[in-house]
């Protein structure tokens, strides 16, 4: 039963995200705490994992769920449940429907569609952010000033801006995810 609870809880989550992986994260996230399958500590862990590691966020995080509630095969369902919608879409759009961009009705939906897609990234980002910087999970969460996560966020963006000016180059990304790994370690007690 949780198997199959699995993968129908990420089939409707892959049904109905649109956006690719950060636009997914705030329906995860609903879906997932509303179920009671995760407290919000260990979906934002998940969301942390899942952004570090190679491959999709959204992919990620439904084998990172899937794994903590049903091992292998949960993680299997699950995954299997968030890329199905996606590749039947593709597969159906690919062989039925070619040049299916240059139809108004096409253009339309997909216009109104990015703004949607772009207020669930913010919403995300917003959210995240108020989680781990003020330690606000929800309206009725205390406030909590989360000092070691600002000042993470502000050596980022100081070895960010750095690189840029000073090395007249981008940071790496895998050198910021180290490098923030390296202090949460040391802000967190690891060391």
């Amino acid at each position: 039963m949780m198997y199959l609870r699995l993968f129908l809880t990420f089939l409707k989550i892959g049904v109905v995200s649109f956006g690719g992986g950060y636009g997914m994260i705030s329906v995860i996230r609903d879906t997932v705490l509303s179920q009671g399958m995760l407290t919000e500590e260990e979906l934002m862990n998940f969301i942390g994992v899942a952004e570090s590691t190679p491959g999709p966020i959204a992919i990620n995080m439904a084998t990172f769920i899937g794994s903590a509630k049903g091992g292998f095969l949960g993680a299997l369902l699950a995954t299997l449940g968030v890329v199905l919608p996606a590749f039947i879409i593709i597969l159906i759009i690919a062989a039925v429907l070619k040049n299916l961009l240059k139809y108004k009705p096409v253009q339309g939906f997909l216009g109104g569609v990015r703004p949607a897609v772009a207020a669930l990234i913010l919403a995300t980002a917003l959210l995240l952010g108020l989680r781990v910087f003020f330690g606000l999970g929800s309206v009725r969460s205390a406030f909590s000033f989360q000092y070691k996560g600002l000042i993470i966020l502000a050596a980022l963006i100081a070895v960010g801006l750095g690189s840029k000016y000073l090395l007249k180059r981008k940071a790496s990304p895998i050198v910021m995810i180290v490098f923030s790994a390296c202090l949460g370690m040391l802000f967190y007690g690891v060391f």
